[in-house]
Order: C-alpha cells, then structure tokens, then sequence
C-alpha cells in the first residue's frame, strides 16, 4: 500500500490497517499483482497496476512520469528469503510482462535500484533490481537519480 496511499494515511493505518486494505481490493475483484509459486507453496510476489493507481509515483521528483503515455507500474517485490538469488525476480518480472499484455498494456515500466558497488541489502531491494530488469527485457527510458533508473518493456 506504500505506492498506493499518500505518507500520513500509510503510517497511521501501518501494518494490519494496510494488510487489509489490500485484501478489501482483492476481495472487490482488483488484481494487485501476481504470485510466484514453488509446488503449492507461495513464494514470490510482484505488484502491478496502471501508473495512475500509485500516486506517490506522481508526487515523486525522481519517478514522476516521463511521458503521457499509459503505463502499467511494477512497484514492489517480496521474494522469501530461501528463494533469493535463483533468478524468481526475472521470472516475476516476464510473468508480469505477460500478465500486463493479457490485459492489454504495451507499456509496463519499473523503478529498480541500481546498486553501486557491492549488493544491495534485501531490505533496500523491494523495488527490484535493475539488472533483473534488463535481463527480463527491460530498458532504461529515464535516470533522474544516479540509483534510480525508470525502466520500460514496450512502446506505445
């Protein structure tokens, strides 16, 4: 809900208030992203929604939009931790891609981090990371940030 509500409403509803909003979209039909899944065991998760669901994207200097074309936002990712670093954000990320064109989007686009030297800490990785991006075809449109380039997958 971080991308989704403005600072004040996600800190005064923090932690089991956000946990059900999200439900309350779910429940009312709305996809918020998708899962990955090893056997019947959940173990990923990607969000995505059309640009305008994520008002904290306009209201940032750095992820404002860099066009008025209609995109659909990757804003988060949750990978479990025994899952990390076997490339689940790469499949997350092409399994949103398709996700996105089943419904109609031909542009989708992403905020990673873009680490310098050394790893970044899990903690700081929940936007993805841009290599992930570029190796699930991914490119740079706009870098306002030196650790935070915009990425996109399709044009208009």
């Amino acid at each position: 809900m971080w991308w989704r509500l403005g600072r004040a409403e996600f800190e005064r509803q923090k932690g089991e208030e956000n946990r059900l909003a999200l439900k309350a979209l779910v429940e009312r039909g709305e996809v918020p992203g998708i899962l990955a899944y090893v056997g019947s065991e959940p173990v990923g998760w990607c969000a995505i929604a059309p640009r305008e669901t994520y008002p904290a994207l306009a209201r940032s200097r750095i992820l404002k939009p860099v066009d008025a074309e209609p995109v659909r936002s990757v804003t988060c990712f949750f990978v479990a931790k025994p899952f990390r670093r076997q490339g689940l954000t790469v499949e997350l990320l092409r399994s949103t891609l398709r996700f996105a064109r089943e419904r109609g989007a031909s542009i989708v686009e992403g905020y990673p981090t873009e680490p310098g030297e050394g790893r970044v800490q899990d903690a700081f990785a929940y936007t993805g990371i841009a290599s992930a991006f570029r190796a699930a075809g991914f490119s740079e449109v706009a870098r306002r940030s030196p650790t935070r380039p915009i990425m996109r997958s399709g044009s208009a």
